[in-house]
């Protein structure tokens, strides 16, 4: 019998179903599988063959039986492929290569003095081929690459404007698809940040949370329901461009008082530019000194705590979210803010909105983004397994 086009794409979709019910509740039998999802027996038992075929999944051994014979349990193959992700920061870029479970195996840090597109993606494509070059042995290799970048990125995943970089209608999709294969997400950093909290860190449990990017300036990515919100043009979440001083300082946007003129890193090393002389500090030697009790870094972790407060509570009035997550380089100093931060939030916020919301820093650190922009090909691949992977030898290309 001719298999029609939506018997293909109902299959299509049982078996992504079938392979995501391994992967979130591994390890279980086909019967467990069978029950989870209401597939019979042995439409279930036809595609795990196929996904153990792809080499997708694996059988580990036998369960516990319930009366009969011990049925074999599934797992899921995590190290099938591996998938880069990149964030492309102000001063440096971070690069990963983790598994399909987000692991991370590989990590690299490439130090950005000259911020040209041209620069950057020359050591874009050096750090894929390095990371590539090291890859274990997999049946697909590295199945794709996500990038997340300081600015406003389109659907069509050009970077419409980077102004920290001093980019503005940037394609880096087909400056990199035709080397590295079409499985490349760009994302703005704050989403992919968002995503990566959302799947391996401090937001796992949370359906409604906004993850904060704090470093030169402060971006967020939005979830709600589980789902990033990307707005009508893809260009939610530019939080840092909030008024909170109708007359203080001009931001590089050409308004005054914007939320990230008065809270983020550089604020901080604004203010602290104008305490010291000689040598100015950089933000690991401010946390240093205000870890050692010296009474001007103090002063200056506690100000910006209370102006990272002030935007806060916006947040929590307008968006009422489960859970807000901070994270980029300012989460390095959470111990140092949250005091006059959480206390701003308090006096600041409506208490009912206040009530059912936590702050909390990020769990993954400075590697949010990166990993949130890993997870993006990693999706792709899983939902598409047959789709051409990049593999080690084509990312080692022109080494």
């Amino acid at each position: 019998m001719k298999i029609t086009g939506d018997q293909q794409l109902i299959k299509k979709m049982n078996k992504t179903i079938v392979l995501d019910t391994i992967r979130q509740r591994q390890p279980l039998s086909r019967a467990d599988i069978s029950a989870a999802i209401g597939l019979n027996k042995a439409t279930v038992s036809s595609l795990v063959a196929e996904l153990i075929d792809s080499r997708l999944v694996t059988e580990s051994g036998p369960g516990e039986s319930s009366g009969g014979r011990k049925p074999t349990l599934l797992l899921f193959n995590r190290s099938a492929g591996y998938a880069i992700g990149i964030d492309i920061r102000v001063n440096d870029l971070l690069a990963v290569l983790v598994d399909l479970e987000g692991y991370v195996l590989q990590e690299k840090m490439v130090a950005l003095s000259d911020f040209s597109p041209e620069n950057v993606l020359e050591q874009i494509r050096k750090t894929i081929r390095q990371l590539g070059r090291k890859l274990p042995d997999s049946p697909y290799g590295i199945v794709g690459i996500g990038i997340g970048v300081p600015g406003l990125v389109d659907e069509k995943s050009r970077v419409v404007s980077a102004p920290n970089l001093g980019w503005n209608q940037i394609d880096l999709y087909e400056a990199l698809a035709s080397e590295f294969g079409t499985n490349i997400h760009i994302d703005n950093e704050a989403n992919a940040g968002a995503i990566g909290e959302k799947l391996y860190g401090a937001g796992r449990e949370a359906l409604n949370l906004i993850y904060l990017s704090i470093g030169i300036g402060i971006g967020s990515g939005i979830i709600v329901g589980g789902e990033l919100y990307r707005g009508t043009s893809n260009f939610s979440g530019e939080v840092g461009h909030m008024t909170v001083a109708e007359n203080g300082p001009l931001c590089r946007c050409g308004n005054r008082g914007c939320w990230e003129t008065l809270a983020s890193e550089k604020a901080l090393l604004d203010r602290a530019a104008k305490q010291w002389s000689g040598t100015l500090p950089d933000l690991e030697q401010i946390i240093r000194l205000a870890r050692e009790g010296e009474a001007e870094a103090v002063r200056l972790m506690n100000e910006t705590g209370a102006q990272l407060g002030v935007g806060l509570a916006n947040l929590v009035n307008i968006l009422n979210p489960e859970l807000i997550v901070i994270g980029n380089r300012l989460s390095m100093a959470g111990d140092l803010l949250q005091d006059a931060m959480l206390q701003t939030i308090e006096n600041r916020s409506l208490s009912y909105h206040r009530k059912k919301t936590n702050v909390a820093f990020a769990n993954l650190g400075i590697r949010s983004t990166a990993l949130g922009a890993a997870s993006m090909p990693i999706t792709a691949f899983l939902s598409e397994p047959d789709a051409a992977p990049v593999h080690a030898e084509s990312a080692d290309a022109g080494q």
